[in-house]
């Protein structure tokens, strides 16, 4: 399937691992041009340009810091600079608070990270998306995709900052698309049930991750799957594959959805 992606140009945040390093690399193959940013890894954003441009592909790494208006004007002048425009967004990046001392207490939650992940997660997403939406406008047309989690449907003790993050994010998500409809711009979320990616690790108990190190990737990944219920991992290139068209020319009608990428979990 021709998605319409060649000469069109697609900004990434969190692009140098995980979901939005798969998500920059299909956008690519699809023969779109790729900004992907990064905040702390440009070492790894080099490493998937790399790869991109290795390949016969276009990318550009781009430094972002979420929490910092000014970088975020600055990320999307240098993609403006670079290429003209910005076709796609797919705000992926997410700066996740991680457990309370005791998460089974909504009380011992740090106000600092519920702060500084609302901040980065919402805040960041609401002027990156402002920013980008007069360029969509004034060429009518243009895609935006949130990466969320198909946790957020059930709730998850000790991840209340990420949860809420996400599901305004979805808030956000369903009102642009009821307002930007009519000047041609899609918008939607996707959320990912969990995935293969480096930073599964830590999000797993220490005993099971220490039988992953020890096992190696294949051995290791068996390990992971059977100690959640679902026993079955998403892939960061399956995420990838639903974003990608959601946010390309060949999505023509799909707006204010939320996509679930979890096997149905």
């Amino acid at each position: 399937m021709d998605l319409e992606l060649a000469g069109k140009v697609a900004f990434v945040t969190g692009g140098s691992g995980g979901i939005g390093r798969a998500i920059a690399k299909a956008f690519a193959a699809e023969g779109a041009a790729v900004a992907l940013t990064y905040h702390q890894h440009e070492v790894a954003a080099k490493q998937v340009t790399d790869e991109i441009t290795g390949r016969g592909g276009t990318a550009l790494p781009v430094s972002l810091d979420l929490t910092l208006a000014a970088s975020i004007r600055s990320a999307v002048q240098r993609v403006v600079d670079a290429w003209g425009g910005v076709d796609t967004l797919v705000v992926n990046a997410s700066p996740a608070a991680g457990p309370s001392p005791d998460p089974k207490r909504f009380e011992d939650v740090p106000v600092p990270a519920w702060q500084g992940q609302l901040r980065a997660e919402v805040e960041g997403a609401f002027h990156l998306t402002q920013a980008v939406v007069p360029l969509m406008r004034a060429q009518h047309c243009g895609r935006l995709v949130f990466i969320s989690a198909s946790v957020v449907g059930r709730g998850f003790p000790g991840e209340e900052a990420y949860i809420a993050s996400k599901l305004a994010l979805h808030g956000l998500s369903r009102t642009l698309a009821t307002e930007l409809y009519a000047d041609g711009v899609l918008c939607n979320v996707v959320a990912p049930g969990p995935t293969i990616t480096p930073n599964l690790l830590s999000k797993v108990a220490p005993q099971v991750r220490a039988e992953v190190i020890a096992q190696g990737p294949a051995a290791g990944r068996a390990a992971l799957e059977k100690a959640m219920p679902q026993l079955r991992f998403s892939t960061a290139d399956e995420v990838a594959r639903v974003v990608t068209f959601l946010g390309s020319p060949a999505n023509g009608n799909v707006s204010g959805a939320v996509v679930d990428v979890s096997g149905g979990m």
